[in-house]
This record gives C-alpha cells, sequence and structure tokens, in this order.
C-alpha cells in the first residue's frame, strides 16, 4: 500500500511538470508574437528640418527618393493628406526650385488600385476605366494648388534601429501648379503631406508594417528643427495631451473647444475650434478672438509708447518704438502671454508666449504674427501656424487620436 502511495504521488509530480512546462511554452509563444507584433512596426526616423518663420515662412524636410535616390526638400505640411512632387511628366506650370524636376518611373497607380480611392481626384472627373491612371488635385487655401498623377517610388529611409527601409509608396506627380495672387511659394521640390488622412506618406508607411502612425515636429526659433516619424522617441512624460476632435474623413488636427485667456485672465471668447497647421507660416484668430486679443494688446502698446508702422507691409500690423529692434528679446518682457485653455482634456493648456505671436521685421519694427482669419475665410476657429508652435515638440498621435506638446530645445536632435 505504501508503494503504491508513492508511485501516485511521483505520477502527480511529473503530471504538475508536465503542465508547468506547457504553461511556460505558452508564454513564450505568446512573448514571441508580441515582440514579432512590435516589429512589425518597426522604429522611427528622425529628419532634420530647415526654415523659419520669417523671412522664409517655412520650414522643410529632405527626403531622399527613387533608384538611384536622389534628395528632394518637401514643405512639411499637417494641414494636407498628399505629398508631392514638381514633376516632369512633362511639367505643363512648374515654378523655381532647388533641384531638377522629378522624373515619374513606369509605376502609375491606377484607377483599380485601392490607393486611388484614398486621393483627392479632380472634381468633376471620374475614371472611365479600371485601367486608367489616377489623377489627383490638391488645393490650399493660401497658396494655390497641384494637379497631376499618382505614382509609386521607393523612398530610402534609415531607421533609428540601424536597419534601413525602401518601401514603395504612392504621391503625387505634379505637373501643373498654381500659384495664388501675391504668395510666392516655398522654395521647396514639393509637400510632404502629414495630415489627418488614410492616403498620407505615414499611414502607408503604418500600412506597410515600417512604423507606427505617429510622427512629431520641432520648428526652433533660431531657424531649423527636427522632424520625427514613428513612435519611439516620444517622450515618456512631460507632454500635455489633448484628444483630437476631428470627424471622419476630416483630415486637419482638430482640438477643442478651447477658452481664450490673457495674462491668465479669462477673455470671454470660448468655443473655439482650434487647428494645428504646419503648412501655415502665421497664427489665424478668429475675428471676435482676433479684436479682443489686439484690444489687449493696446494697452501694453500704449504704456510703452509704440506707434503704429502703416508703412511697413510685412504682416497686416506692426508697429514702431523708440528705436529698432533687434529681437523679440528685446520686448517680450512687455507683452503678456496668451494661452487657449481646452475643457474637454482636464490642465491641457497651450501657451502662446510673446515669442509665438510677435516677429521683428526687417526695418526693426514689431508685427503681429496672429492674423484675422475673417480675411480668409475662417470662421470661428482658430489656426495655430508655426510661429506659435516654435521651440516646442509637438505630437500627433494617429492611432490614439490625440495631440501632444512640451517645451523642447529644437536645435538638438533627439536620442533614438
Amino acid at each position: 500500500m505504501h508503494d503504491q502511495r508513492r508511485m501516485t504521488w511521483e505520477f502527480f509530480l511529473i503530471y504538475l511538470l508536465v503542465i508547468f512546462a506547457t504553461i511556460q511554452e505558452s508564454l513564450c509563444d505568446l512573448n514571441q508574437q508580441q515582440k514579432n507584433a512590435t516589429n512589425q512596426v518597426g522604429s522611427s526616423v528622425i529628419l532634420p528640418v530647415t526654415g523659419n518663420v520669417y523671412p522664409k515662412g517655412y520650414y522643410h524636410a529632405t527626403l531622399k527618393i527613387g533608384n538611384p535616390p536622389r534628395p528632394y526638400f518637401l514643405d512639411i505640411d499637417t494641414g494636407s493628406d498628399i505629398t508631392w512632387l514638381q514633376c516632369d511628366a512633362p511639367c505643363t506650370k512648374c515654378f523655381p526650385a532647388p533641384h531638377p524636376l522629378y522624373k515619374p518611373s513606369k509605376d502609375i497607380v491606377k484607377c483599380k488600385d485601392p490607393l486611388c480611392a484614398l486621393f483627392h481626384l479632380p472634381k468633376n472627373v471620374p475614371c472611365e476605366s479600371p485601367e486608367e491612371q489616377c489623377d489627383y488635385e490638391v488645393e490650399y487655401a493660401d497658396h494655390g494648388s497641384s494637379m497631376g498623377v499618382l505614382v509609386k517610388d521607393i523612398f530610402p529611409l534609415k531607421l533609428t534601429n540601424g536597419e534601413t527601409s525602401v518601401p514603395r509608396l504612392a504621391f503625387g506627380c505634379g505637373y501643373d501648379q498654381e500659384v495664388a495672387n501675391g504668395v510666392h511659394p516655398p522654395y521647396t521640390d514639393g509637400v510632404l503631406g502629414l495630415g489627418n488622412g488614410k492616403s498620407t506618406f505615414l499611414a502607408q508607411l503604418r500600412n506597410l508594417g515600417v512604423m507606427r502612425n505617429v510622427f512629431g515636429h520641432c520648428f526652433s526659433s533660431r531657424e531649423g528643427g527636427f522632424l520625427f516619424l514613428g513612435n519611439d522617441v516620444v517622450p515618456s512624460s512631460g507632454i500635455v495631451w489633448a484628444p483630437m476632435s476631428s470627424k471622419s474623413g476630416e483630415i486637419h488636427y482638430t482640438l477643442g473647444p478651447a477658452e481664450l485667456r490673457y495674462d491668465g485672465q479669462a477673455t470671454g471668447v470660448e468655443g473655439l475650434p482650434v487647428l494645428f497647421d504646419s503648412g501655415s507660416t502665421y497664427t489665424y484668430f478668429s475675428s471676435r478672438s482676433y479684436e479682443v486679443l489686439l484690444n489687449q494688446l493696446k494697452k501694453t502698446l500704449s504704456q510703452n509708447q509704440f506707434k503704429n508702422a502703416n508703412d511697413d507691409k510685412t504682416l497686416p500690423v506692426c508697429w514702431k518704438g523708440k528705436k529698432q529692434f533687434k529681437s523679440i528679446h528685446d520686448v517680450k518682457n512687455l507683452f503678456k502671454p496668451s494661452v487657449l485653455s481646452f475643457t474637454t482634456s482636464k490642465n491641457a493648456q497651450l501657451q502662446l508666449s510673446p515669442e509665438a505671436y510677435l516677429i521683428v521685421s526687417d526695418r526693426g519694427n514689431l508685427c503681429l504674427g496672429i492674423l484675422n482669419g475673417k480675411d480668409v475665410g475662417l470662421g470661428e476657429s482658430i489656426i495655430i501656424g508655426d510661429i506659435s508652435m516654435q521651440d516646442k515638440m509637438v505630437i500627433y498621435n494617429n492611432e490614439k487620436q490625440q495631440i501632444g506638446w512640451a517645451p523642447a530645445n529644437c536645435d538638438r536632435l533627439p536620442k533614438s
């Protein structure tokens, strides 16, 4: 009887060991699956940025395209979801650019390609046949339009994990560009569209498993900065996050509603949708919020004996002091910060310091870098342009549908 009990106990121990080994193997398999899932979205890309708010009026990144890869300067635009290059297809109408026109490969996107439906087709010109080329057309509120055909080519990318990815992506081969009257287009080869759409450069990378649909930029007020694609360099703390409120199909990054405060005091202006648009040099306020801000600034101006500089056409509103200004640092202590406080997210505030809404013109005058949105048909919204995003890391998380920001030294590239 004793031997039988011993054998039963030994079998029981063996049974437990088998169960434990099975569980351990399952956990190992699960961990490997998680690692594989992580590897499927790759790493990140960090790109140096060139440009400034004034006098250039834009920031651009350099991307290499094709085989052999050639460099192209692309205007960073979070208000558009189409990436396009001026293209020798041949070009009907192109403006001066830093590099020779892109020569398209034979890989033209056809109407039957699912990607075609994601891009903006010309109005009232539907595809007549699935085998036809897929055309695109994009219009910009402030500086014209671009029209052309969709093509595919490779984009060699050096990832922060040390690997190199060569995805084949669809983009616009622009052979007909229009420029709005009186507007000088950026001296770039095209536009890097990073809007909240399904056809963007980054959305395609996510679908290919190269990286997460997360990106951010850091524009320096001293010129330059950086752009990153992917989530590997997003700080783990110190970021103010607010949920996006974009509607389905909306390409703009919108937060809100927000309340406008000046010098810590309520202005009575609230309920404002706020759009983040790196394709806009300056910030636009709704007509009412613009007038409220201007009235607040006039108190400071009168106290310090500033006068209207009507002969300075750098921006709609400029002022002159007793002597010419050399930089914003000469006057920033005289002005107070504006704040956009988002009611949908606790403690989410976007600080607009004097450096985020004022510039010094080449004539030594002080100019207001916040413009009246009424002049561009904006309505009751606010557009945050490059001037108000300087010296901040701004992060767009399309997967979590939120935008974050934090003060940052944009002169130093982040560590991967």
